[in-house]
Order: C-alpha cells, then sequence, then structure tokens
C-alpha cells in the first residue's frame, strides 16, 4: 500500500459510526475508499452535498456530482444536494463531527497552514477557514516532508488557516496528537524509529512509554 492509501486508511479508522465527516483535497479523498465495514459515515462535501461518497470509477462519472475540489464522485443512498448557504449554515453551527485536511504546514501548537504559498499564485482559502473553526475535531492527514524538507513545524512560516485549531496529524510516519504539554507522538508507523521521526520533524516531539505501532489491519 502506497504512502498516501496508508495514511488514508488510519484516519478512517479513527472515524465513528454515524460520523458526518468533511474530507479534504489531496490525500484526505481517499479516507472515503477505506471506511471500515459496518461503519456508516456521513460525507459532507462544502460545495453542498450530505452523503458524498468515494472518486467515481473512469468514464462514470459526471461534472453535476463533484467533491469541492472539482473530483467526480459518486454518493451513498440518501444523499442530499444542498445550496452552499445551507452546507456552510451547517459548518459553522458546529454539526460536523470531524474535518480531514491536507496541510502545508502545520506546528506544535496546533496551527494550520494550507491555503497560500507567499509568492505564489494559489486558489483562495476556500471553506477551509470555516471547516478549522466549525468541525468538533480537525484531523490533518498528509505526508511527513515535502521534498525532503519538514511540514511538521515548531512555528508555521505561511499564512495560517487557523491558530490553535489542530487535533491529531496522521502521516506515512505516525500519529501525532496536539496537547497541552506539547505534541505527542502516540504511534509510530512499522519500519521507523523514533529517532528518525524526529530527524524529520521541525517540531519538538513527546514521546511516551506506551507509544504504540500503527495498525491498519489489511
Amino acid at each position: 500500500m502506497d504512502n498516501k492509501n496508508f495514511i488514508a486508511k488510519r484516519v478512517a479508522m479513527m472515524l465513528s459510526d454515524g460520523d458526518v465527516v468533511n474530507l479534504g483535497i489531496g490525500v484526505p479523498q481517499l479516507v472515503a475508499n477505506h471506511i471500515p465495514e459496518g461503519i456508516t459515515i456521513i460525507i459532507h462535501a462544502e460545495n453542498g452535498i450530505i452523503g458524498a461518497a468515494g472518486r467515481a470509477p473512469e468514464g462514470e462519472g459526471t461534472d453535476n456530482v463533484v467533491d469541492a475540489g472539482g473530483t467526480q464522485i459518486t454518493t451513498a443512498p440518501g444523499a442530499q444536494f444542498i445550496s452552499s448557504t445551507d452546507s456552510f449554515g451547517a459548518i459553522r453551527g458546529g454539526h460536523i463531527n470531524a474535518t480531514v485536511l491536507g496541510a502545508m504546514q502545520v506546528d506544535e501548537r496546533g496551527n494550520l497552514a494550507n491555503w497560500c504559498i507567499p509568492g505564489k499564485r494559489m486558489g483562495g482559502i476556500g471553506g477551509a477557514m470555516d471547516l478549522v473553526a466549525g468541525a468538533k475535531k480537525v484531523v490533518i492527514a498528509m505526508e511527513h516532508t515535502a521534498k525532503g524538507n519538514p511540514k511538521i513545524l515548531k512555528e508555521c512560516t505561511f499564512p495560517l488557516t487557523g491558530a490553535n485549531v489542530v487535533d491529531v496529524i496522521v502521516t506515512e510516519m505516525g500519529v501525532m496528537e496536539v496537547r497541552p504539554e506539547g505534541l505527542v507522538l502516540t504511534e509510530i508507523a512499522p519500519g521507523y524509529t523514533v529517532e528518525q521521526v524526529r530527524a524529520a520533524t521541525d517540531a519538538a516531539l513527546v514521546v511516551y512509554d506506551d507509544l504504540k505501532v500503527m495498525d491498519i489491519g489489511e
């Protein structure tokens, strides 16, 4: 299994039956393909779908049914198409149990930067600012480094999406939780050592004796 699907599968295992979950662009989109059997997750797309599902098979999708990133998707039975106003009302009203987002940078205080790189022309902030403020839990699903450079920092240098908003970070190297005592490495991926994770991380990592090995099953 490649790194991105490994990350997505671990995130999917964190979700609870009946959760309403928003999935961002990139690695988070893959989470829909790894929902455990027996678990029903209601996927919210901020462009106006309650009950979104995974990517549509090649040649079977339509541009009328897309996620917030413009990817053609399928829908679950009973899905509803709603206005953008109602969709953001659900976010701002606290009705989203969790949002899973990608990131350019995250720091040890839970600050998130995922919409702008200074000097580069990019899209706007989209719904991310509302999601990190309105969702009950914010999970970051991303690869640990970018071209060998750490993405988990002592302090973000890019413009922030939200301050002190991140709860959990999941990468191909491990699972980290933002806690009052700092960024805690709670799980480490098979094949990695704590020293390797620390070397790839600019932020200080707190590691306790109960560190677990990441397990995504078969």
